[in-house]
């Protein structure tokens, strides 16, 4: 995931996919979800961003330990399984 501030302009774009979007659904006023054409999630938009999230918060990010080792148990035992 990477997230991207443009002052500028005011928005923010969080990039979940490195996917070429394909359409957007406007699920409010100045907040888009970009999708590709088998409707999976590439990114997420935010106009008027400082008006809508805490950017101190939205640009920080905690990782959870038990989360951690949650994925890397489920990777271990996935690339057993192959």
């Amino acid at each position: 995931m990477k997230v991207n501030y443009d002052k500028d302009v005011d928005a923010v774009y969080i990039e979940l996919s490195k996917a070429k979007p394909e359409g957007v659904i406007e699920v409010a006023e100045g907040i888009n979800i970009d999708v590709t054409s088998d409707g999976k999630i590439v990114g997420i938009e935010l106009l008027d961003a400082t008006q809508k999230v805490s950017l101190d918060t939205l640009l920080t990010y905690e990782i959870a330990a038990d989360s951690i080792a949650d994925w890397h148990q489920r990777d271990e035992k996935d690339q057993r399984s192959l």
